[in-house]
């Protein structure tokens, strides 16, 4: 089988496994684990951040990072289709009593015209005041989309005109850093705090992390032992995502080339394709799938009329060109 379905699927590499196993260890709920500190220290760096958290999960570090700007009973601005809003099973409000409202963009993009719309200032105790504006990038249900680093910046000197602050939920932040060349720091300028995650494209195992201030990184640690997620040994993982970010970041431009290569057997135009994910609209979308399934191939509805394809580490060249005929081929039947 060549499993499309998602970039979480990716197993650990005999190197980052080798990694793993030779990793100094001590108990991270005292701060006392070194491994889990390089690499708290090493993302925070590459982000331009002051410190950074390890969590287990994505949905933890987005939840850390959004609840450390927006108290109960006030909001976080998103689009509607971010993973915050339709993701996360609605942790945001069942944890922290935050409220949420949405713009829309089929692309998942900032449309400042439509944020200026929706934002409310603090009028009192008569309405719920916007706190924070939160974006995704890249954008996972708009199929892989980048934000533009301009529109970011835009976002930024708006949000910081209004007195709101801004969360970047960058899980898949390393491939926008590929796909445009803009570096790290850049991207995370534009954040208050921001979450990236070390289980997707660069393979490893687990794990995810919350950047931001060191203050808010410091309540921060004290919210992930309340929401259950304290670690003990566990720079077995941070182990693994060190060895990613030595190893599998580059090579996400392979990923985006198999994507490519994909969407232009499915009929999706490749210059519409910015990084490793790949939206096929078809009207049989379940259908499809099962009949990818018979073929050998693992592709996933995420709608009645969407079909996802995403690139990994673990899909050679030779596995997208075999999917990418696969794919075209009923692509050209169920027309």
């Amino acid at each position: 089988m060549i499993d499309l379905r998602s970039d979480t699927l990716t197993k650990p590499t005999g190197d980052m496994r080798a990694a793993m196993a030779r990793a100094d260890v001590g108990d991270d709920v005292y701060g006392e684990d070194p491994t889990v500190a390089r690499l708290e220290e090493r993302v925070a760096g590459l982000l331009g951040h002051e410190a950074a958290l390890f969590t287990p999960t994505g949905s933890m570090a987005n939840m850390l990072a959004v609840r450390s700007l927006v108290g109960p009973g006030q909001e976080v601005l998103c689009e509607a289709s971010a993973h915050i809003a339709r993701a996360e099973l609605g942790a945001h409000g069942a944890y922290t009593g935050l409220t949420m409202r949405t713009w829309i963009h089929p692309r998942g993009q900032v449309d400042l015209d439509a944020i200026r719309t929706i934002f409310a200032p603090d009028m009192g105790p008569f309405f719920v005041p916007t706190a924070a504006i939160s974006v995704e990038n890249t954008h996972n249900f708009a199929g892989g989309a980048v934000l533009p680093l301009q529109d970011l910046r835009d976002l930024r000197e708006y949000a910081t005109g209004v007195g709101v602050r801004v969360h970047v939920d960058g899980a898949r932040i390393w491939n926008a850093h590929v796909a445009t060349g803009t570096p790290l720091a850049e991207y995370g300028a534009i954040a208050d705090v921001m979450s990236v995650c070390l289980s997707k494209g660069l393979g490893a195992p687990v794990g995810s992390l919350m950047a931001g201030s060191a203050d808010a990184i410091a309540e921060a640690r004290i919210w992930r032992k309340r929401m259950g997620g304290g670690m003990r040994q566990v720079g077995i993982l941070a182990a693994a995502g060190l060895h990613a970010l030595d190893h599998h970041l580059d090579r996400l431009a392979d990923d985006h080339a198999h994507a490519r290569l994909l969407a232009e057997a499915c009929g999706v135009d490749p210059a519409t394709v910015d990084t490793n994910i790949v939206v096929v609209r078809r009207s049989d979308a379940s259908d499809f799938v099962a009949a990818a399934r018979e073929e050998g191939v693992l592709v996933s509805a995420v709608g009645p009329t969407a079909v996802r394809l995403v690139t990994h580490l673990d899909v050679s060249r030779d596995d997208a060109e075999k999917a990418a005929a696969v794919l075209g081929r009923l692509a050209g039947a169920h027309q």
